[in-house]
Order: C-alpha cells, then structure tokens, then sequence
C-alpha cells in the first residue's frame, strides 16, 4: 500500500485526467493510504490476543484481510490505468464483472473483520481503557464498512433505465461527480455516504488515540492515572463517536451536504454535544475507593 500510494501520488502529478469530476488516481491515493492505517492499526491489535488458539486464528483472519485489501486495489488501479471508473460500473460485461469481483473481495475483507473484531471482544487484556477501546473501536469500523453496501443500492434513476451503465452511487439526491470538498471529494450539494464509510472505518484508528492522548496527559493530571477514569472516558469517547457516526449516516441518507444540516440534524448535533460534555463531567469525577481499600485506610489509621 506505500508503493501503491507513491505511484498514484506520481499519477496526480503527472496524470492530468479526470473521472467522475476528480482525478483519475485520486481514488486508488487515498484507499492506499486508508489501508495503510487500518493495516497498521489492526496488526497492534492483533498484537493484544493472548493465547496461542487466539493468534493463530488472528492470523488466518489478518492473511485474508490482507489478501483481500490486495485484490481490490489492485482491481481499482487497473480501471485506473485503463481510464474508467472501478465502483458501480456495469457499462461493460468486463467492467461489470471487474465490479462483481470487487464486491467479492469486500465482502471477505469484512468477514474476516469481523472474526478479528470477535476474538477481541473474547479476549482478556489486562488494562481494561485499552480492551474497550479496542473493542468498541472495531465494532464502529464494522459498521463504517457495511455502508460500503448500502451504496451498491441502484438509485431511482437508475432503476428506470433498463440496462444502466452504473449501478449504485456514492452520494444522496444528487448525481456522482458534482461540486465537492477539496482532495476528499464529498458532496457539498447533496447527502454523500462515503463521510458515514470513511468515519466509521477510521474509528479503528481514532478511538484508540483517546488512549495516546490520555497516557500522555497523565503527568499533568494525576486523576488519569485511575484506570476506572481512563475506562470512563474512552467509554464516551466511544459513545460519542458511536453518535457522531450514526448522525452523519442519517444525514447523508437524508440527502442532505455535510456542511449544511437541517434545524433536525443541528439538533441532534447539539444534543450530542452535550452529552458528551455530561459524559467527560462524569468521567472525570473522583471514583470511589474499593470497599476493601477503604477498610485497609481505616485498621491503618486506627493503628
């Protein structure tokens, strides 16, 4: 994914054409560089299995993954270099065909997952922030993958046609290829699903920071270093993303641009917010001691 991702940074530099309103080697650049995170990301995680049975099956599952991952950019890289478009074409039989394959290929990236994704909820790490961080983390990145499959949903117009050259789209109310946010390239006219697929997916890599950012602000702030404060808070962070992801699903499956919610989706938003300010309040509180602790305290004050 590294090479792949210097060779499609030397199409945008050299290759000026120009698919579906962005350049033509925009989208192999940016899945090999979301690849190379998640790759990254769940490596550590499989790191985290105890057992031998555990990694074992990690391992078959994170072979697959990555068989997979390979298969579908390099299926994406070659329409690429053959000048059309990879997602949704059915112009052709081959085309059509190169597209089935893809559809495969996610299909499998996402089974096995989901088998990593279940031998981390069975297993027993020792710090319990770190287990749920995991945990929830790729839960959420589950479900950002599995709206890859709502786009491959025909579009109304489509449907009318009786042999479409596309089938399925990534945006909502509007066509594929209009006005769009800089370098990602999502709608700014209408509701656009790869925002929900790329939040969700990348929660593999987000949530987890919580983790970086909380064990770096430990020395700072002594109350961190309670590991019931630090579960607490990536509890809501997880929580929040969870929302957060949710929302902008619903917003785009309303049709509605990122950048220009309805009075509804701020509500939402705002609602939120604030409990996701209520939730860190919470967190931070002082947990009580164990009772036992507080038996201990009390026979040593005594003596």
């Amino acid at each position: 994914m590294v090479l792949l991702a210097l060779v499609s940074a030397g199409g945008l530099l050299l290759d000026g054409r120009v698919l579906v309103g962005a350049p033509i080697w925009a989208k192999p650049f940016k899945f090999s560089l979301s690849f190379i995170a998640y790759a990254l990301t769940l490596a550590w995680m499989l790191s985290l299995l105890p057992g031998a049975r555990a990694r074992r099956i990690g391992w078959w599952a994170g072979t697959v993954l990555t068989v997979a991952s390979l298969i579908e950019m390099v299926l994406i890289t070659m329409q690429v270099v053959r000048g059309t478009r990879s997602h949704f074409n059915a112009a052709t039989p081959f085309d059509a065909a190169v597209f089935q394959l893809m559809g495969g290929t996610v299909v499998i990236l996402w089974l096995a997952a989901l088998v990593i994704a279940v031998l981390l909820l069975r297993a027993r790490i020792l710090d319990r922030a770190t287990a749920w961080a995991v945990r929830l983390s790729s839960l959420i990145a589950l479900a950002g993958a599995a709206v890859g499959f709502v786009m491959v949903r025909p579009t109304p117009e489509q449907l009318a046609q009786e042999n479409p050259p596309v089938t399925g789209a990534h945006s909502v109310g509007v066509p594929d290829g209009g006005p769009g946010v800089p370098l990602l390239g999502w709608s700014t006219t209408g509701g656009d699903l790869r925002i929900a697929h790329f939040f969700g997916m990348h929660a593999l890599q987000l949530v987890p920071l919580v983790l970086l950012l909380l064990a770096a602000l430990t020395p700072r702030a002594a109350r961190l270093a309670d590991d019931r404060v630090r579960l607490r808070l990536v509890l809501v962070a997880s929580g929040s993303y969870a929302a957060v992801f949710a929302l902008v699903t619903w917003q785009a499956l309303c049709g509605q641009p990122l950048l220009s919610p309805d009075a509804l989706t701020l509500a939402a938003a705002g609602a939120v917010a604030a409990l996701t300010l209520a939730g860190t309040v919470w967190a931070l509180r002082t947990p009580a001691p164990p009772v036992g602790t507080l038996h201990t305290d009390r026979q040593e004050l005594a003596a």
